[in-house]
């Protein structure tokens, strides 16, 4: 059974993921980590579903039973997970969210000793350990070899401490109203703070978790509320977290939303201004408006395009030597603050550039106008190879007789196929797209 996707594994939990799929990819992932191991420490953090408990507890049993001793530190965002594996000296870190998903799924995602998420090839490696039956029973271990466990609750402080470093000491934001929805996630508790701490009044939304209310009508998949409160409470800015807080959406003063690819064009040339952005250049992906790439050209940088999914981008910005990327999705990689997306750190970054810019959100987050595109999602029940539903090579010539890029791809965590569409003519886009979306609905769903 294929287990790893783009994220780490994520499914429904309970069927998918069920507490003995998560015990044995823990046993698994444990065996392959003791063979390099420093410290026999591995660390486990979560978001706010209710499934978390059950995940949590079934990994415990699975790395304790092949040796390692296991921290827990309970709801704490991913990229926080990166930060501390490496910062408290574990041979690997383990983050058990869905982000942005809603609460019925839930995933497990798996961080190196440095904080990095891991390799295609070392999810093989471990997805292959966990098919084996023989090899998982010869991991056990036995008397005092068996591992502990044990909870902290105090860690939150230093990835505080790590988020003001990546903010300048020159700057405060006294005087800034802001607006945080935290999406009932695991940024529920460090968004506030950290923003407080540096001065600005905040109004926070959605920071009551449940277990079964992350991402409910809220956060960056959901901006309604957000949008709303800005207006409401005349804020500087709105900022709206995933489930666990490694993106970020932002919305200007007016209450309207800002495209990721502007944010990234804008913090691209904050950072370009100020002799901070490395390698000439910055890496997206495929899905990323060719205007960010055209503005980023004119400005004599380059644009690197990646496939879909953070990791993705981090081993290109690596390759290049580069230290700045992301996705229009809102996942912003600052490699010189954090291993991963990090929606905290980059609302620090885009505050920043709003103080010392002296202007509005509005004017310097849209450095460029996009070319028209669209993006729609179908739901599919098998994800059937695209190169063998026939006809499809003829409806891509047609897209491309009209001047349109096309991008069409399944989801990587959920059964959806993903068509996105962009070009200058923004009729013939939509034209395109009616007919893409038939052909689709009746190629795949029949």
């Amino acid at each position: 059974m294929k287990l790893f996707g783009t994220d780490g594994v994520r499914g429904e939990a309970g069927s998918f993921l069920t507490a003995e799929l998560a015990m044995r990819v823990a046993m698994a992932a444990g065996i392959y980590f003791r063979e390099r191991a420093r410290t026999k420490k591995i660390l486990v953090g979560k978001d706010t579903r209710r499934s978390g408990y059950m995940i949590e507890n079934a990994i415990v049993s699975g790395l304790t039973a092949v040796g390692y001793d296991v921290v827990q530190i309970g709801p704490m965002p991913t990229p926080a997970i990166a930060f501390l594996t490496e910062n408290m000296r574990c041979d690997a870190g383990i983050m058990i969210s869905a982000s942005h998903n809603s609460f019925e799924d839930n995933g497990i995602k798996f961080f190196d000793a440095h904080g990095n998420k891991l390799s295609e090839e070392i999810e093989a490696q471990i997805e292959a350990i966990a098919n084996d039956r023989e090899r998982l029973v010869e991991g056990y271990v036995t008397g005092k070899m068996i591992g502990s466990a044990k909870r902290i609750d105090d860690v939150i402080g230093r990835y505080i401490i790590q988020l003001k470093n990546s903010f300048s000491r020159d700057l405060t934001l006294q005087g800034l109203r802001i607006v945080l929805d935290t999406a009932n996630g695991a940024g529920y508790l460090v968004g506030p703070t950290v923003l407080e701490e540096l001065g600005a009044e905040v109004i926070v939304l959605h920071d009551k978790p449940n277990g079964f209310n992350i991402n409910e009508a809220c956060g960056a998949t959901h901006t309604k509320d957000l949008r709303h409160a800005v207006k409401k409470y005349r804020a500087d800015i709105g900022l709206a977290l995933d489930g666990d807080a490694d993106r970020l959406i932002v919305v200007d003063e007016h209450g309207d939303e800002i495209d990721g690819d502007q944010i990234l064009g804008a913090l691209a040339l904050y950072l370009h201004k100020n002799g901070q952005l490395r390698g000439g250049g910055i890496v997206t992906t495929v899905m990323s408006n060719q205007a960010l790439e055209d503005m980023m050209e004119a400005h004599g940088l380059k644009l690197y395009r990646a496939n879909v999914g953070d990791k993705y981008v981090l081993e290109q910005m690596r390759e290049h030597g580069i230290n700045f990327g992301g996705e229009q999705s809102g996942h912003i990689v600052m490699s010189d603050f954090a291993k991963t997306g990090d929606g905290l750190v980059s609302a620090l970054q885009i505050l920043g550039l709003l103080l010392t810019s002296g202007g509005k959100a509005s004017k310097l987050l849209r450095p460029f106008a996009l070319y028209p595109q669209k993006l729609v999602n179908i739901k599919v029940e098998i994800k059937k190879p695209l190169n063998q539903i026939e006809g499809l090579e003829e409806e891509l010539r047609l897209a491309e007789a009209s001047h349109l890029r096309h991008l069409i791809r399944y989801s990587g965590t959920e059964n959806k196929l993903r068509i996105l569409l962009e070009g200058k003519d923004a009729k013939a886009m939509e034209n395109c797209m009616e007919r893409l979306v038939d052909f689709f609905k009746k190629a795949l769903n029949g």
